[in-house]
């Protein structure tokens, strides 16, 4: 068998394929965390082009052909398009910047209707059975578990696409089946139909006689016996995009917690409010998954410019302007804006989630995921611990 395929359903995941990419290119010293000493050469340019890089809306790259299969190439991103706009949109940047470096990339309508899943693998057959390693950024998604549960690889590389990493590093060691932090722990009419695949794609992503399992993190996880661990240093960032311009005052970046309904709504508005106030924030970079609705509350309600960014934040901040403060509620940005603007003097912060902030329909295991994710961050970050009052929360450097 020969050649790697990768397998992405955020742009996120994308971007760490493009790191996982860059560090088996340049050796073990970008997995030891070795940053450069500089900005490479054409800085701030789209990667092999010399232009400007593509951040701005207008510039969507169009998708290929859905028709063919993937072409065989030393890597190859198939890229199972999701239905959300903002997702949609992103990935296509980020697919652009992929080809730019010279990889092969398959946008695949995996969602596109009745018949989608069926001509999807289909068309994936052949590749999956030819691959000798397989990549892919979320092993909860229902997607790649089935994928997995057909074509067994004998190299399997987990790239991250947050925090969940962290969640799946633990439930594979200890055994368990693989589930979502966000979600209740009971199984649904819908969970209870999958459990077979799940189960299956379980054991496919633990490393066995013939088949090795590497997972590729900016993340601390706890890792099982057998199960190497790459540092994601963000080299490949680091050298393509920046160092940004900094602005005086801070930013503030959004989480999706609402939407998975794991924080009180009203709880989330009111802490963004005071979070504003206090740093002297002017922006909010809203994650791709957040309502219109609740991003039109807050920027009536705090008077934030709520920005939709077209990339990732790691590459939107890099590239810049940005302030030199960034706040962030629990989330994967903790982890990895410390490592993309390392040397630029840009400082992160990270807000805690009270326990009255929580829905009561969230997951029991919400409060003590989010405490972990806080907990965990670089030392780099500064930690703000919310102080109820009669009156407001006040956040202030814990």
């Amino acid at each position: 068998m020969t050649g790697q395929l990768a397998f992405v359903e955020s742009p996120v995941q994308l971007l760490n394929v493009l790191e996982w990419a860059h560090t088996r290119s340049t050796g073990p010293s970008s997995a030891t965390g070795t940053a450069p000493t500089a900005d490479a050469p054409g800085t701030g340019t789209a990667p092999g082009t010399g232009a400007p890089a593509p951040v701005t809306a207008s510039g969507t790259a169009p998708a290929p052909a859905p028709d063919a299969a993937p072409a065989a190439s030393p890597l190859t991103v198939v890229v199972l398009s999701p239905t959300d706009p903002m997702s949609r949109g992103q990935l296509r940047r980020m697919a652009q910047l992929a080809r730019d470096e010279g990889l092969t990339v398959h946008w695949q309508e995996a969602r596109g209707g009745r018949g989608a899943l069926v001509r999807t693998l289909r068309r994936l057959a052949g590749p999956l059975r030819s691959a000798e390693r397989v990549i892919i950024g979320d092993p909860f998604s229902r997607y790649v578990q089935l994928l997995l549960t057909l074509f067994g690889p004998r190299h399997l590389t987990v790239v991250d696409d947050g925090t969940a990493t962290m969640e799946f590093a633990a439930q594979l060691g200890r055994g368990e089946r693989l589930v979502r932090w966000h979600r209740k722990g009971s199984l649904g009419p819908r969970e209870l139909v999958l459990a077979p695949v799940t189960t299956l794609a379980r054991r496919r992503l633990a490393p066995a006689r013939g088949r090795t399992v590497e997972v590729f993190t900016s993340l601390p996880v706890q890792a099982p016996a057998g199960v190497e661990v790459t540092e994601n240093t963000y080299a490949w960032t680091r050298s393509r995009f920046g160092p940004p311009l900094l602005t005086g005052g801070a930013d503030l970046v959004g989480t999706s917690l609402v939407e998975t309904g794991v924080v009180d709504a009203g709880h989330y508005t009111r802490v963004v409010g005071e979070l504003a106030r206090t740093h002297g924030a002017t922006r909010y970079f809203a994650h791709r998954r957040e309502s219109a609705e609740k991003l039109h509350r807050i920027a009536v309600e705090t008077g934030l410019q709520v920005v939709r960014p077209d990339l990732p934040l790691e590459l939107v901040a890099r590239r810049g302007p940005v302030g030199r403060t960034i706040v962030s509620f629990p989330s994967t940005v903790v982890h990895t804006l410390p490592l993309a603007l390392a040397g630029t003097g840009v400082k992160v912060a990270v807000c805690e989630v009270a326990p009255e902030w929580l829905r009561a329909t969230a997951s029991p295991r919400a409060q003590g995921f989010l405490s972990g994710v806080t907990g965990t961050a670089a030392h780099e970050v500064d930690r703000l611990t919310a102080r109820r009052t009669p009156s407001v929360d006040r956040l202030g450097f814990g």
